[in-house]
């Protein structure tokens, strides 16, 4: 296990925003972090992909500690917190400073598959939502296809979902599902009859299969991969609210989704900048510190304020989404951007800091590795999913503009 650097969070970020609950919430999940998750931070991020490295000790231990349980109410097994959606990206945050792969895997089972179930029914949230906080059931959420991703108009979203009688008999096929390999359902946007519907669909249902787990540039431990449906019978009582309201829910969730990734970036930024601070006091180049050069103590400086930027600015799209707001616009699509941008800056920084050690999955004279050569790989896929960042601006433009000029 590496050593972890100090926490320069700690020392100039003071936290006026969020509630003392979530503040509390921030110290559990990075005890926890640093604990369980750091010791095996290394291996995640750079073991290949198959089910059988999906993190699934981790996984569970996150169950142990309720973790799954913030997002939700109590009346479907949640921790009924005052401030549930702020308690659930700082703990986005505080995993993706250790592990933004096992940040990811949180994200889409509590944030994605899970929020999409609270829309459901009462019979939904019973037989999906509650075990999944415990991690009895395992979920993951598929909007994107071959040919859909950015854009899930009914032109582009190609799996059908045809009514028969009491049922639903799907076709189609999703493509990077998060968890896909691991989990027991997925909450997938259709075209049922010309409407964009949403569908809680057993994996383990005739018809349904799930490829083999993606190879990846980064993100190793968040596995990915294709599920295939092939005249798959889904009841009618998995249907998500009703026909024709699946797009909704799919931004609904998305958004939430957003503020998380924007958390995550925030926490792989805040790790890079950790690992730059404690290299730069002890690295000499011309017979000086690498901190005693102008040059980087103005550009630390920035990333520094870029950093508190980005953390207020998901902040409070949190906030906002507690409050009841459930597009909180321009923030979510804000923080999204700002804070994955501000976890590539970052990084780049980082590896260019670090200089050919920044560089080196493994140096075979001694063995080292450096976390922020993982962090580089790490950070790229959040600015492209959930929205690419391209998106994130269109949505700020059109607060601005009006939809007649964005259209």
């Amino acid at each position: 296990m590496r050593n972890l650097p100090l926490r320069m969070q700690d020392r100039i970020f003071h936290d006026l925003i969020l509630p003392q609950e979530t503040q509390e919430m921030r110290e559990k999940a990075r005890e926890f972090a640093v604990r369980e998750i750091a010791p095996l931070g290394h291996e995640i991020a750079n073991k290949e992909e198959s089910k059988e490295s999906f993190p699934s000790d981790i996984f569970y231990k996150l169950a142990e500690g309720d973790f799954y349980k913030i997002p939700f109410p109590k009346e479907v097994g949640g921790l009924g917190l005052k401030y549930p959606v702020c308690a659930t990206v700082v703990t986005v945050e505080e995993l993706a400073y250790i592990s933004d792969s096992i940040a990811a895997v949180y994200d889409v089972h509590c944030i994605l598959a899970g929020h999409a179930l609270m829309y459901g029914s009462d019979f939904i949230k019973q037989k999906y939502l509650r075990p999944m906080t415990t991690a009895e059931k395992i979920g993951c959420f598929a909007t994107t296809e071959p040919i859909a991703s950015t854009d899930l108009s009914l032109r582009a979203l190609k799996t059908m979902a045809t009514k028969k009688g009491d049922k639903y008999v799907v076709n189609g096929h999703k493509r990077f599902i998060t968890n896909s390999c691991v989990a027991d359902f997925v909450t997938a946007l259709v075209n049922t009859d010309g409407k964009l519907s949403m569908l809680v669909i057993d994996l383990n249902s005739k018809g349904c299969r799930v490829g083999e787990p993606d190879k990846k540039m980064g993100n190793k431990g968040q596995l990915t991969a294709d599920i295939y449906f092939d005249s798959v019978e889904v009841p009618a009582e998995n249907l998500i609210l009703e026909e024709g309201r699946g797009l909704h829910i799919a931004l609904g969730t998305l958004t939430y989704g957003r503020v998380g990734i924007g958390a995550s970036g925030v926490g792989m930024a805040q790790s890079a900048f950790d690992e730059s601070i404690e290299y730069m006091k002890k690295r000499e180049a011309f017979a000086r510190k690498i901190a005693q050069f102008q040059y980087w103590q103005f550009r630390i400086a920035e990333r520094a304020i870029q950093i508190e930027n980005a953390r207020n600015l998901y902040s409070k799209a949190a906030l906002r989404m507690d409050q009841g707001v459930e597009f909180p616009e321009p923030e979510a699509a804000g923080a999204k951007y700002y804070g994955t941008e501000c976890a590539g800056d970052m990084a780049r920084d980082a590896v260019q800091i670090f200089g050919g050690y920044g560089f080196m999955k493994l140096l075979e004279h001694d063995q080292s590795t450096y976390k922020v050569e993982e962090i580089y790989r790490d950070c790229k896929v959040p600015e492209i999913y959930e929205g690419t960042n391209e998106i994130q601006k269109l949505i700020i433009a059109r607060e601005l503009f009006g939809k007649e000029f964005t259209a």
